[in-house]
């Protein structure tokens, strides 16, 4: 599975071989492949929006890594040294209900307005910058640059063409295209347009960062 750059932080919990696995993956500034190992397995992620995070767990330090819990089983794993319900569909709601009870997970709302394209009229650009960085361990360009990638794979693989992609989403011309999904993706336009068999792309979703030129 070909893993592309991801602007958000999950929460993924994996079982292969009868083992349960939990780990707090930050978000990705260049694409990874995963090697699936053989069997059928069953992962679950929980993709949080920007401006939420781990109070005791800074976003900046998982970047382009992940924190896996030391101790896991089918029903519960370890985080930040205290043990949870392991989720699953049918609770991560509650899960994720539980996190913000416990004051673990904390939502900066001007972070996720101004990502959205909003501006905010109280807070300098200065204080700006830092509270992005601060809930999202990157900048706001650079969350832009990703989800622009992540919106260019979505229209390619519905089969538009790659002029009509380029005029959609802001791009300067089809060299910029191309130069994006290489460093975002590791695939060209022609490669996303066509499925492989070999290779599967992690889980795509519709962005709510302002990215429309």
């Amino acid at each position: 599975m070909r893993s592309i750059a991801n602007s958000n932080w999950e929460l993924v919990v994996w079982r292969d071989r009868g083992e349960t696995h939990v780990a707090v993956r930050g978000p990705e500034t260049s694409p990874t492949v995963l090697d699936l190992g053989p069997g059928e397995g069953e992962t679950l992620g929980i993709i949080f929006r920007h401006g939420a995070y781990l109070a005791p767990m800074p976003v900046s330090g998982l970047v382009d890594t992940a924190v896996t819990s030391p101790h896991t089983t089918a029903r519960s794993f370890v985080l930040q040294g205290e043990e949870w319900e392991t989720p699953g569909y049918d609770n991560a709601d509650v899960f994720v209900d539980r996190l913000v009870r416990a004051g673990l997970l904390i939502r900066d709302p001007l972070v996720t307005d101004v990502l959205r394209g909003e501006v905010p009229t109280l807070v300098t650009p200065r204080s700006v910058q830092r509270r992005v960085a601060a809930a999202t361990g990157l900048t706001q360009g650079a969350i832009r640059q990703i989800e622009r990638a992540r919106q260019a794979v979505m229209l390619l693989g519905q089969g538009m063409a790659a002029i009509e992609v380029v005029q959609r989403v802001g791009y300067h011309d089809q060299p910029h295209l191309a130069r994006s999904l290489t460093r975002f993706t590791g695939r060209t336009a022609t490669q996303l347009r066509r499925a492989s068999e070999d290779e599967v792309l992690s889980l795509l979703y519709k962005t709510e960062v302002a990215v429309h030129p």
